[in-house]
């Protein structure tokens, strides 16, 4: 195989879907937490989300000048929403059951204790690579 082809696509190692459970009050008939399925958001996706979540604010003393803000919570919302598989926050039927209309909502509805929507972040963030700083980075280099 030449250095060359080993970059096609067909070599490219797909990432698999995660299972979590982010909450305990959506349970089986057991009682056990419902497990959720996540996939990965590619690098386009999340600028996309990024876009979609920022604006310009204006610079303090500038006239007409303006700087890009991030909206943070929205974004990592967002981004929690577009890796969600399983439940289908997309389904109308159920945002009606919440009483919500777009996945993002459905998402802070279905899991609403604090603690638990943390957890679901931290996770999510992880998942999607998301755990390393920069300095994590630079001292693993430094190893």
């Amino acid at each position: 195989m030449s250095e060359f082809s080993r970059f096609m696509k067909a070599n490219k190692i797909v990432k698999e879907n995660g299972t979590y459970a982010p909450t305990k009050s959506l349970c089986d008939e057991n009682g056990k937490p419902l497990v959720w399925e996540f996939r990965h958001v590619t690098a386009k996706e999340s600028e996309d989300i990024r876009d979609a979540c920022t604006i310009d604010v204006p610079v303090t003393g500038k006239p007409n000048m303006y700087r890009p803000k991030t909206k943070t919570n929205l974004y990592i919302r967002k981004l929690i929403a577009a890796s969600v598989v399983v439940p289908d926050l997309y389904d109308a039927q159920l945002q009606d059951s919440y009483g919500v209309k777009t996945p993002e909502d459905l998402l802070v509805a279905m899991v609403d204790d604090m603690g638990e929507y943390n957890e679901l972040t931290a996770f999510v963030q992880r998942f999607q690579g998301l755990d390393t700083t920069f300095e994590d980075k630079v001292d693993e280099a430094k190893n």
